[in-house]
């Protein structure tokens, strides 16, 4: 008796992962302009734990590069960045948790003003709570006329501490302290008038405005940038003698440096400067 056939269907092939995109997308142009764009817009770019630890380690690989001139920080989608990852926060709750999540966030946030190039916001959407603390810890802020701010916390019960302290040292005692208790909204045209941002376009002339800043920066040398960023945040922090004290030491030091050499040189001369291309 012939033995019925048996029709083997080929085993099904198991499809490979899909590859997660970075939460954090990096470039880098010829001029040595770094582009870092949040990269979670179905979370409205919150500031998850990997969020920021990936900032972090961007931040410090820009901070080795001598080469880099300008770090312009974007974000994908709608929003710029929504704060800090609420549901995530939520899942863990435990006060070793939050002072490690807080503090990691604080540092991130200093990692910008540490940096020797400038930082430019490019605010597409809106930034509240930590977001609107990211901008304003970067040096320069450029946004849409459709972005909109707020440190919003307090609407939840947590009043907004830390995006606190970098909102206060950009706006007016009173301006600051009312977005912080009544977690309102305010307009791109109103955080320009409080000094919170640069400039305000319409959002097809965001790119364009962002790269006029740009360009303005990478004209001068690098060194007479990074000397001034440095001194400028000190220089906040202290009193007005001390402040002149350190200003004037910088300055004599920035004055021995071949850039400023050249540039007051090339002044006299009446001509153009010639730069060294490193600088």
């Amino acid at each position: 008796m012939k033995a019925p056939s048996v029709s083997i269907e080929p085993a099904a092939v198991a499809k490979p992962p899909e590859r997660e995109e970075p939460v954090v997308l990096h470039s880098r142009d010829a001029r040595g302009i770094v582009t870092l764009t949040l990269n979670r817009p179905h979370t409205f770019n919150a500031l998850s734990a990997a969020m920021l630890t990936a900032l972090q380690h961007q931040l410090a690989a820009i901070g080795d590069d001598q080469t880099a001139r300008v770090v312009v920080l974007a974000a994908e989608g709608k929003a710029f960045c929504a704060g800090h990852d609420l549901k995530e926060m939520r899942a863990k709750p435990s006060l070793q948790y939050y002072e490690d999540l807080f503090g990691q966030c604080s540092e991130v946030m200093l990692c910008i003003q540490r940096l020797a190039v400038p930082v430019i916001a490019r605010v597409q959407g809106i930034a509240t709570a930590a977001g609107c603390q990211l901008v304003a810890m970067c040096d320069l802020a450029v946004a849409s006329n459709t972005a909109r701010f707020a440190v919003s916390g307090v609407n939840l019960g947590l009043f907004c501490s830390a995006p606190g302290v970098a909102l206060s040292r950009n706006v007016l005692r009173k301006a600051a302290f009312e977005m912080l208790v009544t977690g309102e909204f305010i307009s791109a045209e109103e955080a320009k008038m409080r000094g919170l941002i640069n400039r305000v376009v319409e959002p097809q002339q965001l790119d364009a405005e962002v790269e006029k800043l740009v360009a303005a920066i990478i004209a001068k040398p690098r060194i007479a940038v990074a000397i001034g960023k440095e001194f400028f945040y000190r220089q906040i922090e202290l009193a007005i003698a001390p402040a002149y004290d350190a200003a004037a030491q910088t300055m004599a030091c920035n004055m021995m440096d071949e850039a400023a050499l050249e540039g007051v040189q090339a002044f006299i001369d009446k001509r153009r400067p010639r730069w060294r291309k490193e600088e």
